[in-house]
């Protein structure tokens, strides 16, 4: 080996030995934020492209997902996603968030380098970067009648908030609907009254009125 190599070699080890940590270990996955605004009585994600290319998934299954799960009919245009109702820009974030965790993320290491493998009728997330593999476990989008009138709109219900939203919402539950409610805090119990509901999403007000209906 000449002088020249072993010098360059030496160099390059030493390089490596210098690399930050955050470089070896990789920069924590994010998914862009939705892009939203509203057309008349449509919604558009300008940035779906973005999305897409960032989830490294085939546009046409995220498109199917994001359809069913909002209960809109839609269309991708360019790079944007055209959705064909007035939505929530928090509701399309929740199922941007839900697609990610579901058919992306590594259950074991949290990183996105994935690919989805058939066996038989189950689908198979593998990790490229850990080898773990797991079952994509898919929510059932099939609703009991019980739970479509598990909340109806101008009806006040008691509810538990469970969580709070990133926009700082208080997040509540009744059967498969989610209840967003400003200015409650997690933990309380509340009664509300129902301003607006879209397929399994829905939003309210904090009252003092007593609930209406269990």
């Amino acid at each position: 080996m000449h002088m020249a190599e072993e010098d360059y070699l030496s160099l390059l080890e030493r390089a490596k030995d210098k690399l930050p940590e955050k470089i070896e270990k990789h920069e924590r996955f994010t998914v862009p934020e939705p892009d939203i605004f509203m057309e008349g009585k449509t919604t558009v994600i300008r940035n779906f492209g973005d999305i897409v290319d960032t989830l490294r998934r085939d546009e046409e299954h995220l498109v199917q997902y994001l359809l069913r799960e909002l209960g809109t009919p839609g269309h991708v245009e360019g790079r944007r996603l055209i959705l064909k109702a007035k939505l929530n820009p928090q509701q399309i974030a929740d199922r941007i968030m839900s697609y990610t965790e579901t058919f992306v993320l590594c259950s074991e290491c949290g990183r996105p380098d994935t690919r989805i493998n058939k066996e038989g009728r189950i689908l198979i997330l593998e990790c490229e970067a850990c080898g773990a593999h797991r079952p994509v476990n898919v929510r059932k989008t099939a609703v009991k009648k019980e739970e479509l009138d598990a909340v109806v709109e101008g009806q006040i219900y008691e509810v538990m908030i469970e969580d709070v939203g990133k926009k700082g919402d208080g997040v509540a539950r009744r059967g498969n609907v989610i209840i967003y409610v400003p200015g409650a805090g997690k933990g309380s119990r509340v009664h509300v009254k129902i301003t607006k509901r879209s397929g399994n999403v829905s939003f309210a007000t904090v009252t003092q009125e007593p609930a209406t209906a269990r």
